[in-house]
């Protein structure tokens, strides 16, 4: 999941062929807390996720932790980098995944419309991860955790009383070393954001968005 992939363009549940049906995948469980993959491992297969959310990490050898991305429900993970997973994974709750074969990605074996879905998968993520990289660069730490949460609301988020809410399973260190950020950065964003009227919180972890499109504005870079 990155913040600069808008609702419409959200993969669907499920890879689908070209008659609507869903492709088979081997279901896989990963407990909150523990890792799918490390990085280095051997990639053996894809992983589409199904219910929960995973987090996409890489160490920097001073021991700087950089979070590369959060997988949801429609997200693809787990493509080869040299062969090789490029991150570590692991699952922020209790989340179910469905497995495909890399050998569907490499040369389509066994069936040609699972490798030209992961190929398109894998062209969708080159794509979202070059507009993240854009957004890290150019957006300010505001307009970074308004996008943030705009995609999160958007996409994942439940009508609630005219508002919009979600449950975040990831922590303000998590977005932090995912947008580029200080965790004290993030926090003063929430509460700017907070004192805008923009949205409130229902404990430390939920978020209730009073006013999606004055976010939406912000994340634009919109007065």
């Amino acid at each position: 999941m990155y913040v600069t992939l808008s609702a419409e363009n959200r993969p669907v549940h499920g890879l689908l062929t070209a008659h609507g049906t869903t492709i088979a995948g081997l279901p896989t469980l990963v407990k909150a807390g523990q890792h799918l993959y490390r990085e280095g491992d051997d990639v053996e297969r894809l992983y589409q996720v199904s219910t929960g959310v995973v987090r996409l990490t890489r160490m920097l050898e001073d021991g700087r932790r950089q979070v590369i991305s959060f997988g949801y429900p429609g997200d693809i993970i787990g493509f080869p980098a040299d062969g090789r997973h490029h991150t570590d994974c692991d699952a922020l709750v209790d989340t179910t995944l469905v497995a495909y074969r890399r050998a569907a990605l490499d040369t389509g074996e066994g069936d040609p419309e699972l490798h030209l879905a992961l190929l398109e998968a894998a062209l969708r993520e080159i794509s979202a991860m070059q507009d993240h990289v854009m957004m890290l660069g150019r957006k300010s730490a505001l307009e970074r955790v308004a996008s943030f949460l705009n995609v999160l609301t958007t996409c994942y988020g439940e009508d609630v009383d005219m508002h919009r809410r979600i449950d975040l399973p990831m922590s303000r260190s998590d977005i932090a070393d995912f947008l580029g950020l200080t965790t004290e950065t993030v926090s003063r964003a929430f509460t700017t954001l907070r004192k805008a009227g923009v949205m409130s919180l229902d404990g430390a972890q939920t978020i209730i968005v009073r006013d999606p499109e004055a976010l939406s504005e912000m994340a634009m870079g919109d007065d």
